[in-house]
């Protein structure tokens, strides 16, 4: 399923236009952004976590030359599948 089919299943379950789905599929994804971009996890009872993992800096090698190279820091989205969601796949 990519965005398109999303808004139209949005739009056929709520009853909303394809627009109006539109819209609030990307608010939904636009307010998930801005909360993990403040450092706040977003908690969906029954459906999962979203929260930011930090990744130290490190050392690897570059696989054509094998030239170690230094890999920053970095700020990784994680997602955290809930229990409601989880049974659901898996009956």
């Amino acid at each position: 399923m990519n965005k398109a089919d999303l808004v139209s299943s949005v739009a056929e379950i709520a009853g909303l236009t394809k627009a109006d789905a539109d819209k609030a599929v990307d608010a939904v994804f636009a307010a998930i952004t801005n909360t993990l971009k403040e450092g706040d996890d977003v908690r969906l009872v029954g459906f999962g976590s979203f929260s930011v993992s930090s990744r130290p800096a490190r050392e690897g090698k570059n696989p054509r030359t094998g030239e170690k190279i230094t890999i920053p820091a970095s700020k990784a989205p994680k997602f955290s599948v809930g229990k409601g969601l989880k049974d659901a796949v898996n009956s």
